[in-house]
């Protein structure tokens, strides 16, 4: 379900120009080189909610990455390299570690570090990247400043980020849910579904679409 292009290290030619074309092109040679030099396959899927990727070990021993597909290339990137760290954890780890330990994160660093050049990420990404990579995340979305920095990249969009809307706006989600604005906590913020009543938490940077124009 999804699927719209797959790399396999035995079949690279094809695959790989897929693959490449979704890399800012100052990256291509390096990343082909990191694919050439892995066993590992690649599938591109459909614009997934709650992940821009992931890696899993198959049944049969074999690695695979999910990438979803987008037209920002620099996001691509983060991502694949991302996934690819995971993927060289578990050619040195056969123990069971946390996800995002300390093995991932100084892998995830070793794989980063050769990309972090303003020729391939242009200011201010490449020093938010920078930064970032003193202890990198989970996920790049826990990140603000490098959010909104990946987000000039995407392409327009009538959503808005939820930090800019005053108290007391309303808004709604893709799924047609409705809520109302209450007030910024600590890192996120607290808002009610208008149908139900109950309180939910969102991430500064979650895309809604105003309702009301208290913004």
């Amino acid at each position: 379900m999804g699927k719209l292009y797959q790399f396999h290290h035995q079949h690279p030619n094809g695959f790989m120009d897929q693959i490449l074309s979704f890399i800012p092109k100052e990256a291509k040679k390096q990343i082909y080189e990191l694919l050439e030099a892995s066993k590992i396959s690649i599938k591109i899927k459909k614009k997934r909610k709650t992940k821009h990727g992931d890696f899993r070990r198959m049944a049969n021993g074999n690695s695979l990455i999910t990438l979803n597909i987008t037209t920002n290339p620099y996001r691509f990137l983060i991502t694949l390299l991302h996934e690819l760290a995971h993927f060289k954890v578990s050619q040195s780890f056969f123990y069971r570690i946390r996800p995002h330990g300390k093995e991932w994160k100084r892998a995830y660093r070793k794989i980063l570090l050769p990309f972090l050049n303003p020729k391939i990420f242009p200011e201010p990404l490449c020093s938010l990247l920078a930064v970032h990579m003193l202890n990198p995340k989970a996920s790049t979305d826990r990140d603000f400043d490098l959010v909104m920095a990946l987000k000039k990249y995407d392409p327009p969009s009538v959503s808005v980020p939820i930090f800019k809307l005053m108290d007391g706006t309303k808004f709604s989600l893709e799924n047609g849910r409705n809520f109302l604005k209450i007030k910024k906590l600590r890192t996120r913020y607290e808002c009610k579904e208008l149908k139900n009543g109950r309180i939910y938490l969102f991430s500064p940077h979650a895309e809604v679409f105003p309702t009301s124009s208290f913004i």
